[in-house]
């Protein structure tokens, strides 16, 4: 990826963050997007400048179509190009689905899914112009495999997987590859703490015994918009340790 620039959103923590860091490591100049985490998007600058990488922090709310616009722009006039986009930003809640009301529905659905469509439409103007580039949604599992309690969460991975099949389609003409990563359960401080038995669910439940790590799914992102990719587009990459293969009946 030398030479290369990339933007992933909410990189100011967890998955996005080890996003960030690969593709630095692969040699790539990155853009590191955050709405309100603004501390942890400067430590992973340093943590990127430190590891002899360069790369800025950029704030935004990706909830409003002109934010989305005015991130790609501050990348591109940056670095001068926009080769790779990982659309990362989105919301987590758990809520019964029988109690849930409209608002809680569009404050998920917004986050997860209206800015990858905001943020995918920016770039892929920048890219055009530039003769092509890569997007990469972080979906989930949970778009094909629903949990109680995630309707809205789910609903919106789902969706988020088919935009990627449909951007692929209408921007494969300008060189413009679209995919999405859907990761299974990734560990993060406390989660063994918090949800004991759901940890212990995962690992009987993975062929490979372990849960993820946020650098399983950045190590997929960085190949997704990477040379060794070049004729893969519209492909929803698993990464859920074999969780899916599992039979359910």
């Amino acid at each position: 990826m030398s030479g290369r620039v990339a933007l992933v959103t909410g990189a100011g923590g967890g998955i996005g963050r080890a996003v960030a860091r690969q593709f630095a490591l692969a040699g790539a100049k990155v853009v590191v997007h955050y709405r309100t985490a603004a501390a942890g998007a400067g430590a992973v600058v340093r943590a990127i400048e430190d590891d002899g990488g360069e790369a800025f922090a950029v704030g935004a709310d990706l909830g409003r179509e002109d934010e989305c616009r005015r991130l790609v722009q501050a990348a591109a006039e940056r670095f001068g190009r926009l080769d790779a986009l990982v659309n990362n930003a989105g919301l987590q809640p758990t809520q019964d689905l029988a109690g849930m009301e409209l608002a809680d529905w569009r404050a998920v659905v917004d986050t997860n899914l209206s800015s990858v469509f905001s943020c995918t439409q920016a770039a892929a103007a920048v890219m055009r112009g530039q003769g092509g580039g890569s997007v990469t949604h972080i979906a989930s599992i949970e778009g094909t495999r629903p949990a109680r309690r995630h309707a809205h969460y789910a609903s919106s991975k789902a969706a988020i997987i088919m935009h990627a099949r449909a951007a692929a389609l209408e921007y494969g003409e300008a060189g413009i590859r679209v995919n999405s990563v859907s990761p299974g359960l990734i560990d993060r401080d406390g989660l063994a703490e918090d949800w004991p038995e759901g940890v212990e669910r995962w690992q009987r439940a993975a062929p490979l015994g372990r849960l993820g790590r946020a650098t399983d799914v950045a190590n997929a992102c960085v190949f997704l918009a990477s040379p060794l990719a070049a004729w893969i587009s519209g492909h929803d990459l698993v990464v859920d340790g074999g969780v899916s293969a599992r039979p359910t009946w």
